[in-house]
């Protein structure tokens, strides 16, 4: 089994900066996409050091085993989950530390999505609403439970999914990356076969192309990296009102 990765970050129409970020470690294929949030306040700072943090964490972990976990580890899960875990808590931390350093970034965050493959199986952790999506035999799925105000009412019966679509509340967070000193990290395990496309973008994907676009692209496209530049293209085409990142992952049998 092989990993075909393709990734895109832009700035999108409207926004003057880009606060998306993300960072790619093919050697220990680590996937981790992050949205700043603070605009003033730095917004791009945050999910820089937020994708940064997760990808050292992990490397020193596979290092060393001795190296501490942060936050409660769960025996639900692996350790390699417990792990990615452990690395947005301690993004979170600094992040947090960041900002109460320095007066003129208070209040920025960020959202952080990170994916990690071992052989046939991968550890997803998540804050925020940037998600993680999985793509098997044309049935898309998403991993991921988004963090923001309209999700949550959407949960409980209060708002349907059209109208949370409609609500100027979308990008209201319940939860992000620096926004208080301990956060509340969601993690997940799956199996990968040969043919699955895992997904991870930004909310300013998803809030400009719907699943039935996405998937379709991802079917459509010759590569990852077509299938990165074609949905950033979407997400533009369709408005682009909000910076707009994707890692497109295949999973293709090994030549």
């Amino acid at each position: 089994m092989h990993i075909e990765a393709g990734a895109r970050t832009d700035l999108g129409r409207v926004r003057k900066n880009n606060e998306d970020c993300y960072l790619i470690d093919s050697s220990l294929q680590l996937y981790v996409l992050s949205d700043g949030m603070g605009g003033e306040a730095h917004g791009e700072v945050a999910s820089q050091l937020a994708v940064q943090t997760v990808v050292a964490h992990c490397r020193q972990g596979q290092n060393s085993r001795s190296t501490p976990l942060f936050g409660e580890s769960s025996p639900e899960v692996s350790e390699r989950t417990n792990r990615l875990a452990s690395a947005i808590h301690l993004a979170n931390r600094k992040v947090y530390e960041t900002a109460s350093a320095n007066p003129e970034q208070m209040g920025m965050g960020a959202t952080n999505v990170a994916a990690w493959i071992d052989a046939q199986r991968v550890s997803i952790a998540h804050v925020g609403d940037s998600r993680a999506y999985l793509l098997r035999a044309g049935s898309m799925d998403q991993l991921t439970a988004d963090h923001s105000l309209v999700a949550e009412k959407v949960r409980v019966g209060i708002l349907t999914p059209q109208e949370a679509e409609a609500s100027e509340m979308q990008s209201v967070l319940t939860r992000a990356v620096g926004t208080s000193d301990k956060e509340s990290v969601d993690t997940d395990e799956q199996a990968l076969l040969v043919g699955d496309f895992l997904l991870l973008c930004s909310d300013g994907l998803t809030r400009m192309v719907s699943d039935p676009e996405i998937a379709s692209t991802l079917l459509t496209s010759a590569t990852a990296q077509e299938s990165a530049d074609r949905l950033v293209e979407l997400a533009n085409d369709n408005g682009g009102v909000d910076n707009v990142s994707v890692i497109v992952l295949h999973v293709v049998q090994k030549s």
